[in-house]
């Protein structure tokens, strides 16, 4: 089957078989028995392991998996179905493992399209985990600094809480194709913020127009969780970077928790490429 990826030794078209990923030029990338295929040269790898370990990407996919954050994904796809046409190609650029992609995926489905749907991460452990989530969507280890993708290949492209490469979205997604970009609203997991740092701050909210692309508009999704297990907060917390820079005393307060109400936030913001 043709693929969405390209070769990124080369550029040119990858082909997909029931084993591998194989260009023209016969460079040649193994899938993986869970399904994705592993598209990061050793030269654009900053450590032997980049990205989320497992024990993160485990905690987001236990987290996720409960559909605490249903209201974002649900709001993403009813953006993805609006913004895209019958037959659209999809890239979900910094996937992680797989929520918002596989449900996106499902929904554009649902609503009569043929997506050509792909996700990247630059996380080996999180690539794994939703190519087990869902066979349909072909993922990839790759950089979103070095997108494995033609020139204008893209007719939405999603980047949810992802390190941002404005230019490389800038060059895979079509002339009008659709940038949804989600980052936290300015409460966003307040709650578990106060019991992790003695002077907790808000966070920061800003507009920020990128070259090649136009607003169309910042779309707020608000909610709140109610956590009732350690389990349940751990898993929140690991997934989260306040899991890598928390006081002890924090962690420790967390810890004695078994229930916890906790504001969600969201803002989605959306990007037409000119």
């Amino acid at each position: 089957m043709n693929s969405l990826f390209r070769c990124p030794l080369c550029g040119t078209a990858l082909e997909r078989t029931e084993r591998t990923y194989v260009c023209p030029g016969g460079h040649s990338f193994d899938i993986a028995k869970e399904g994705h295929t592993h598209l990061l040269p050793a030269n654009q790898k900053h450590s032997a392991a980049p990205g989320d370990d497992s024990g993160m990407t485990s905690a987001r996919r236990d987290f996720l998996s409960r559909d605490y954050y249903r209201p974002l994904l649900d709001a993403l796809c009813a953006l993805a179905v609006s913004h895209t046409g019958p037959e659209p190609g999809v890239l979900d650029a910094g996937c992680g493992e797989g929520y918002y992609t596989a449900g996106i995926d499902q929904a554009l489905r649902a609503a009569g399209k043929r997506p050509r749907m792909a996700g990247t991460d630059i996380s080996k452990a999180a690539v794994r985990l939703a190519a087990k989530r869902d066979k349909a969507v072909e993922f990839a280890v790759a950089s979103s600094y070095r997108l494995p993708l033609a020139d204008g290949s893209v007719d939405l492209l999603l980047n949810c809480f992802s390190p941002l490469c404005v230019s490389e979205f800038r060059r895979v997604l079509r002339h009008g194709g659709s940038f949804l970009y989600v980052v936290p609203s300015a409460m966003h997991l307040w709650e578990l913020k106060e019991v992790l740092y003695n002077e907790p701050y808000p966070n920061e909210e800003k507009r920020t127009p990128y070259e090649g692309f136009s607003y169309e508009t910042i779309l707020p999704v608000e909610g709140r969780i109610e956590l009732n297990s350690q389990e349940e907060i751990h898993a929140l917390f690991q997934m989260t970077p306040y899991y890598w820079k928390t006081p002890k005393e924090g962690t420790i307060r967390l810890a004695a928790m078994e229930r916890l109400a906790v504001r969600t936030g969201f803002h989605i913001h959306v990007f037409r490429a000119e």
